[in-house]
């Protein structure tokens, strides 16, 4: 089992978590876990819609007691050229 990839953007706003997260899949195989923990709500938004573009799967996304989301995505193994 592949270890789980975890993007900290908490204090950014958006573009920047999904961006991040983006960057981080380049050239993952599919299947991947990745955990995106962002402090801007559009994250809940934007990281599905990266998610449809690349062929990956929200998991989950939760609400961290220190109000910050965790967003746990599985990714398509989709080449990131961008």
């Amino acid at each position: 089992m592949t270890e789980v990839i975890t993007v900290d953007a908490r204090g950014h706003k958006c573009p920047v978590p999904s961006l991040r997260l983006r960057k981080a899949m380049e050239g993952s195989e599919g299947g991947q876990v990745f955990v995106l923990l962002a402090t801007d709500p559009m994250a809940r938004i934007d990281v599905p819609f990266l998610m449809q573009e690349t062929g990956g799967q929200v998991v989950s996304i939760e609400d961290e007691p220190d109000g910050s989301l965790k967003l746990t995505v599985s990714s398509g193994g989709v080449a990131q050229d961008r």
